[in-house]
């Protein structure tokens, strides 16, 4: 095998590696949802808050893994999605996206530890249509990511 074939085959196997790391990216966001849901349904609001932003963020970070971006080791990757917006297919809502990350890792923070300065525990923080609106944008991330995975593994 001379260099060019060595060098190909080491693409096609870090394509392959990116595609597995991704499903598994992906695979962990649908478990993130899953606990979501069962948590508003319990009444846990923050930990369902937390739930919500986690399923994005990994979610997230497969579609950057997916097309070969190394993502960033932070909970919120709008600045990348952004910076690498032109490695995406048109349809892929990468602004929508953006504001999804940055909204919902504000409210991270909050959703696990509380407010410290006031002394509010994190379960007096959050609503139901908080957690009802963190799923939902969470469950829009994952459709959109879960399509451009399908789309690639088509490809």
């Amino acid at each position: 095998m001379g260099p060019k074939a060595t060098r190909e085959a080491r693409r096609g196997d870090r394509t392959l590696k990116n595609t597995q790391i991704a499903q598994s990216l992906l695979n962990q966001a649908a478990r993130r949802l899953e606990t979501a849901e069962r948590e508003l349904k319990s009444g846990s609001l923050a930990y369902s808050v937390r739930s919500s932003q986690e399923a994005v963020e990994l979610g997230l970070k497969a579609a950057l893994r997916l097309i070969g971006i190394e993502y960033p080791k932070k909970h919120d990757v709008s600045t990348v999605l952004i910076r690498f917006r032109d490695k995406f297919p048109p349809w892929f809502p990468i602004g929508e996206l953006a504001t999804i990350s940055r909204k919902l890792s504000e409210k991270r923070e909050l959703a696990m530890y509380g407010d410290e300065l006031s002394m509010t525990p994190a379960d007096q923080l959050f609503d139901r249509s908080d957690a009802e609106e963190a799923l939902v944008l969470a469950k829009k991330t994952y459709e959109n990511v879960k399509k451009l995975l399908d789309e690639y593994v088509t490809t």
